[in-house]
This record gives C-alpha cells, sequence and structure tokens, in this order.
C-alpha cells in the first residue's frame, strides 16, 4: 500500500475549517512562487532562497543548471526514446529540452502545483500541450500508480521537491516501485537527490530496492547528486559509453563525457 508523504503546499488541505464546523473540502495551499534574475538567468523559487530551477534568458531550451545536464545522463543508453516523463516540473528545463531534442518522442510533465505550470508558461517559455507535449496537474504518485502507464516509459526523469528544498517529497520503496512499474525493459530513470541530507541514503536504499542496478554521478552545486535507475541491468563499457558520450557532446552539447568520467571513475 502507497502512503502519500504530506508535503508543505499540500499540508493544509485535510484540516477542518474549525473545531465546531464538519470538515470541508479545501484546496491545497502552496508555497508562494517567486522569481528572481542574475546575470542574464531567471530562478524559481518556493517562497525561499533555495533554487527550484533556472533558465538562461537567451537560451530558453537549454538546461541551465549542472544536476539539470546530469539528469539526461539516461542518453548514455538511450538514442531515441519514444516516451519520457518528467516528475515535478520545476522550470520546465527538461520538459523543453526533450521536446526539442527528442521530435519523435512522446514528452509528459507532471505537476502538483498549478502555479508553477502558470509561471513557466507564462516567464520560462514552456510552449503549449499538443501532440508530443503533455503538462498534467497533477500528484505523481497518482500518475506512477496509473495502470495505464506500466510498461509504456522509456525515460523517467523525478525531480520532486517542496520549498524545503531538501529532499525528494516521495522517497518509499514502494513509490520507487510504481516507477519501476511504468518503464519498459530497458528504461532508465533519474533522480534528484540531496547529498548532504539524511534523505539520500533513504532514497538510494529504497531504488535498490525497487531496480536492478542503481548508479550514482559525482556531487555537484551544493550537494545535488543525480542517480541513474535501470530496470533491467547494465555492462558499464567504458569505451562504449565513451564513443556515446562524444556523440551527445557532438549533437547537444551536453558535458556526456563528464558523465562517463564519473561513472567509470569510481
Amino acid at each position: 500500500m502507497l502512503i502519500k508523504r504530506k508535503s508543505i503546499e499540500k499540508e493544509e488541505s485535510s484540516r477542518p475549517a474549525s473545531k465546531s464546523a464538519p470538515a470541508k473540502a479545501r484546496k491545497p495551499k502552496y508555497a508562494p512562487v517567486t522569481l528572481s534574475e542574475q546575470d542574464g538567468v531567471r530562478y524559481l523559487h518556493f517562497g525561499t532562497e533555495w533554487v527550484q530551477g533556472a533558465m538562461r534568458i537567451r537560451k530558453p531550451n537549454w538546461p541551465e543548471l549542472e544536476y539539470a545536464q546530469q539528469m539526461m545522463a539516461w542518453m548514455l543508453w538511450l538514442e531515441q526514446p519514444r516516451r519520457i516523463a518528467q516528475l515535478g516540473l520545476g522550470t520546465a528545463a527538461l520538459t523543453k529540452f526533450c521536446h526539442a531534442t527528442f521530435p519523435e518522442a512522446q514528452v509528459t510533465a507532471i505537476e502538483l502545483n498549478p502555479s508553477v505550470i502558470a509561471i513557466c508558461a507564462s516567464m520560462f517559455k514552456l510552449p503549449p500541450n499538443d501532440g508530443r507535449l503533455q503538462v498534467l496537474e497533477m500528484d505523481a504518485l497518482d500518475f506512477v500508480n496509473d495502470k495505464a502507464n506500466v510498461n509504456t516509459l522509456d525515460v523517467l526523469q523525478v525531480d520532486l521537491y517542496d520549498a524545503t528544498a531538501r529532499g525528494p517529497v516521495l522517497d518509499t520503496p514502494e513509490f520507487y516501485t510504481s516507477c519501476n512499474a511504468c518503464l519498459t525493459d530497458d528504461g532508465v530513470m533519474t533522480v534528484n537527490l540531496f547529498g548532504d541530507h539524511p534523505s539520500y541514503a533513504r532514497n538510494l536504499k529504497a531504488m535498490k530496492f525497487a531496480f536492478a542496478q542503481v548508479i550514482c554521478l559525482p556531487r555537484v552545486h551544493d550537494g545535488n547528486v543525480v542517480a541513474i535507475a535501470f530496470k533491467r541491468q547494465h555492462a558499464i563499457d567504458p569505451a562504449a559509453l565513451a564513443a556515446r558520450a562524444a556523440q551527445i557532446v557532438a549533437d547537444t552539447k551536453l558535458p556526456a563525457k563528464s558523465w562517463v568520467k564519473g561513472i567509470t571513475t569510481k
């Protein structure tokens, strides 16, 4: 049985209006969405100093932050994904990059907070939904538990943080088991973790319970660690990965050679 962890944004939604009045359905209260800009980069915050995403204004489809670039490390094993899903929209950096880079792929983003979706459209150049792009306002847990999504995703990118930004909102073995079930046999999941927080070990343990293989890239920024989880075991072939990385660099300018170095020098 899956149990939803309460996030800051939803904490108030289940409380009755008062002790004397019967409980009523209430809209979730979300942390405020705020923006900042510096040196040509626009940042998203949830009412705190923690950065929830970034966009270089002159390159709106480029994943500006290094951890966001690392979230694309699944490209080392998958060249032409058919369906990509993103849990947690942020500034839509990964969603926009995937939509632009893989014109044959269906790209789906799941975001609980409607204000994040709106501000991505107005301030972060998120294109409108079309035949290849769907941005859905819903709970990520509901998405991965939907039987219609079983065995449909080649790629799942998970970046689920609330206003505290210290650890993923969903981190149980049951959650990651549902993520696994959504992937095709050769599917790959990437997850943004926070290496300097107790949630890091908990998430790794839960992923290793649910997936055949989990590897981590080196820590970047102030503690972000991207984990790569495989539905089935993959051999780590340095020569093959290096060749694929060179192609990724040529095609996209992503720093894929550093990903291979981080994987193969541990």
